[in-house]
């Protein structure tokens, strides 16, 4: 074989490797954090805003897992009136979930998470006392 049909061969080969590559991404699922996310990162002001207002009120929502119970308890801030979190899954976003905020006398919420797949979650809260808005978040993994 000559030098001119190894150069073809050569380059034969390098574009079915890269036709396999393309191929083979193309089918690769990919999950962005949120379906709307460039439109949200367009008004992330007012997500910066809540996020100020809830470090300067210095209490936020605070979440603790607990295993052996399978449940997460949820301690809310005093100023809460209604509110809601978001669960999510950033590997996988069909397992997102969101769960209301009650305002009651009591100031801790439980949330099962029996149903949850183990691994690693991550919590949006977002609340309001009637006035402003808030946001905190938290990260979680389920055993």
């Amino acid at each position: 074989m000559n030098w001119g049909k190894s150069i073809v061969l050569i380059f034969i080969l390098f574009a079915g490797f890269i036709s396999t590559l393309v191929v083979l991404m193309s089918r690769q699922r990919v999950d962005l954090v949120r379906d709307d996310y460039y439109q949200n990162e367009l008004v992330y002001q007012r997500q910066i805003e809540r996020i100020a207002r809830t470090q300067r009120l210095g209490k936020s929502v605070h979440l603790t897992y607990q295993p052996t119970r399978q449940q997460m308890a949820v301690l809310l801030p005093d100023s809460l009136q209604t509110g809601e979190v978001l669960f999510y899954r950033p590997s996988d976003r069909t397992l997102d979930f969101r769960v209301r905020l009650n305002a009651n006398d009591q100031r801790i919420q439980i949330i099962p998470a029996t149903d949850l797949k183990k691994g690693f979650w991550k919590a949006e809260f977002s609340w309001t006392d009637g006035q402003s808005e808030f946001f905190s978040f938290s990260e979680v993994s389920i055993q």
